[in-house]
C-alpha cells in the first residue's frame, strides 16, 4: 500500500535531520520540484502578477488576519538575543540561553498568500477585472504529526484571486477542474471533497463545521502515506470577503472585494509522484515525463 511504498523510497528523496518533521531534499527529489513548479508555471492565467516572498513575514500583519488567533498551534516567530555584548555573551554561556530570547518583528509564513492582501490593498482599488497573483513561499506550521506528507517546513504554491465574489468562484471553480485534469495528465489518482482547515480549540471546530458546511474549502486528495487516508495536495480556497475587510480591499464598483486561492503543495506533490511512478524516473509513463519534461 502506499504508506510501506513511502517508507521504502523515502531515503532516496528526504534525508532526516536531527529535528523531527525537517528533511534535507535530495537532488532526485529537487529536480521533479523543479519540473513540477515549471508544469504548474504552465498553467497560470494571463495577466497573473508573479511575487516570491521570503519565508518570514511580518507579525503585526499576520496578527491582524486572524491567523493567531484561528491556528496558535501552527505558528513560528522568529526570536533573538538582545543586549549590549556583554549581556548577549553571558546568556549564551548559560545552557538555559534560550530563556534570554525575545520576539522579533517577524513570524515564519504560515502560507504563501498572506502577504499579498496587504500588498495588494495598499495599491488602492482594484481594477474592473480583479487581481491574479502567483505566489510561493518555504513555509512552516508546528505540525502534531512527523509524518513524511506533513512537514514542518515545506513549500507552497499558490494562484490568489481577488475581485467580486462571482470573479472569486469562477476562478476557484476554473482551478478544480483544471487540477483534475492536470492530475490525469500525471497519471496520479485522485478525488477532490470538501474540507476544513485545522482550526484551534472549542471555537474552532465551530468554524470547521460553518467551513465545511458552506464549502468554502476543497481538496485534491491523493494517497501519499495512505490508500485509506489520502493527503491534501492541492486547495482550493474560498475566503469570502475576509481579507477585503481586514485589509481594506475594495472592488473597481467600491464595495469589499472578495478573496480565493488555489494552493499547490510542491513537496506532497512531488511525492505522491514517486509513490505513484517509483524513484526510477526513467521508468516513468512516458506520458508522464513529456509532461513534466524530465
Amino acid at each position: 500500500m502506499a504508506k510501506d511504498q513511502l517508507a521504502s523510497i523515502a531515503p532516496a528523496l528526504l534525508i532526516q535531520t536531527d529535528t523531527e518533521g525537517v528533511y534535507a531534499r535530495t537532488e532526485l527529489f529537487e529536480q521533479v520540484v523543479e519540473a513540477l513548479s515549471n508544469f504548474i508555471t504552465r498553467y497560470r492565467e494571463p495577466n497573473t502578477e508573479v511575487l516570491r516572498f521570503p519565508p518570514v513575514m511580518n507579525r503585526q500583519q499576520l496578527e491582524i488576519s486572524s491567523y493567531l488567533r484561528s491556528f496558535p498551534h501552527l505558528l513560528g516567530v522568529v526570536s533573538c538575543l538582545r543586549g549590549n555584548e556583554s549581556e548577549i555573551r553571558n546568556l549564551v554561556e548559560r545552557p538555559d540561553w534560550v530563556t534570554g530570547l525575545s520576539a522579533t518583528e517577524l513570524v515564519l509564513a504560515p502560507a504563501a498568500c498572506y502577504p499579498v492582501y496587504p500588498m495588494a490593498a495598499a495599491r488602492g482599488s482594484l481594477p474592473n477585472d480583479g487581481l491574479l497573483f502567483d505566489v510561493a513561499s518555504y513555509c512552516f506550521r508546528r505540525e502534531a504529526t512527523n509524518e513524511l506528507d506533513r512537514l514542518q517546513a515545506f513549500r507552497m504554491r499558490e494562484y490568489v484571486c481577488m475581485g467580486t465574489a462571482d470573479r472569486v468562484l469562477d476562478f476557484r471553480a476554473r482551478w478544480m477542474s483544471r487540477a483534475e485534469s492536470m492530475a490525469r495528465l500525471l497519471r496520479l489518482p485522485c478525488e477532490i471533497a470538501p474540507a476544513s482547515d485545522p482550526f484551534f480549540g472549542r471555537m474552532g471546530r465551530i468554524a470547521a463545521v460553518s467551513q465545511l458546511e458552506q464549502y468554502l474549502k476543497f481538496e485534491l486528495l491523493i494517497p501519499v502515506q495512505s490508500d485509506a487516508k489520502p493527503t491534501a495536495c492541492m486547495s482550493f480556497n474560498y475566503h469570502r470577503d475576509h481579507f477585503g475587510t481586514t485589509w481594506g480591499l475594495r472592488t473597481a464598483a467600491g464595495a469589499t472585494a472578495h478573496t480565493g486561492c488555489v494552493a499547490f503543495g510542491l513537496d506532497r506533490l512531488s511525492l505522491a509522484l514517486f509513490v505513484a511512478h517509483g524513484v526510477d524516473m526513467q521508468r516513468w509513463p512516458a506520458a508522464v515525463r513529456e509532461n513534466l519534461s524530465i
